[in-house]
C-alpha cells in the first residue's frame, strides 16, 4: 500500500482541526463512520468528483504507517482500494499541508516533494 495518503479539507475545516487538535467528522465522513483519504494517484479524481467548483482547499499529507491497523484499505470508486481511517484523525498525524487554489497550481510539485 501507499506510504503517503491525503485528506482534502476546506480552509475552515483545516483551521478548526488545528484549533481542536483533531478533525470533527462532517459530511460523508460522518455519514460513513470513517475518514476518507486518497492516494496520490486517486487525488485528482477525488478533487474532480467531490470538490469541483470549490475555490481554495487544503491538502493534508499523512504517513499511512503512523495510523496503524485502524487504517483500512477498502474497495471503492472503480474497484480501487481507498484508505479509510476508523479512528479520530488528529493534527499529530499530519506530516505536511498544502494550500490548493482552484487552478491546482503546485499540486504535482507538492505530491512529489512530500513523497521524496
Amino acid at each position: 500500500m501507499e506510504r503517503l495518503i491525503y485528506k482534502i479539507l476546506s480552509p475552515e475545516a483545516d483551521a478548526k482541526m488545528r484549533a481542536d487538535k483533531q478533525l470533527a467528522p462532517s459530511g460523508v465522513d460522518a455519514a460513513d463512520g470513517f475518514v476518507h483519504f486518497s492516494t496520490a494517484a486517486q487525488l485528482s479524481e477525488t478533487l474532480d468528483k467531490h470538490y469541483a467548483g470549490h475555490g481554495a482547499l487544503v491538502i493534508l499529507a499523512v504517513n499511512a504507517e503512523v495510523l496503524g491497523d485502524v487504517l483500512k484499505w477498502e474497495v471503492s470508486r472503480g474497484g480501487d482500494l481507498f484508505p479509510h481511517l476508523y479512528a479520530p484523525f488528529e493534527t499529530a498525524h499530519v506530516s505536511a499541508r498544502f494550500a490548493l487554489n482552484a487552478a491546482r497550481d503546485g499540486l504535482d510539485g507538492f505530491l512529489g516533494e512530500v513523497a521524496a
